[in-house]
């Protein structure tokens, strides 16, 4: 299990009112050598985390539309 001290959670700044958000704790890639990813909504719940290079190829992919519905 990574450690999460130190976390620091901002939300996306494309959240809306409907609950619909996340928080990323992108802070810890250069300490813990991860990115952690939650649930705003239930912010002691499980935390999903993934490499730096990882989570920058899924904002690259998001970021040119590769996730559009």
């Amino acid at each position: 299990m990574t450690d999460l001290v130190g976390a620091v959670w901002r939300t996306s700044s494309r959240s809306n009112d409907q609950g619909l958000c996340v928080e990323v704790a992108d802070n810890l890639a250069r300490t813990v050598g991860v990115v952690a990813v939650r649930d705003s909504k239930d912010p002691s719940g499980p935390v999903l985390t993934v490499g730096p290079l990882g989570w920058t190829a899924f904002v690259e992919a998001i970021r040119g539309g590769r996730f559009r519905a």
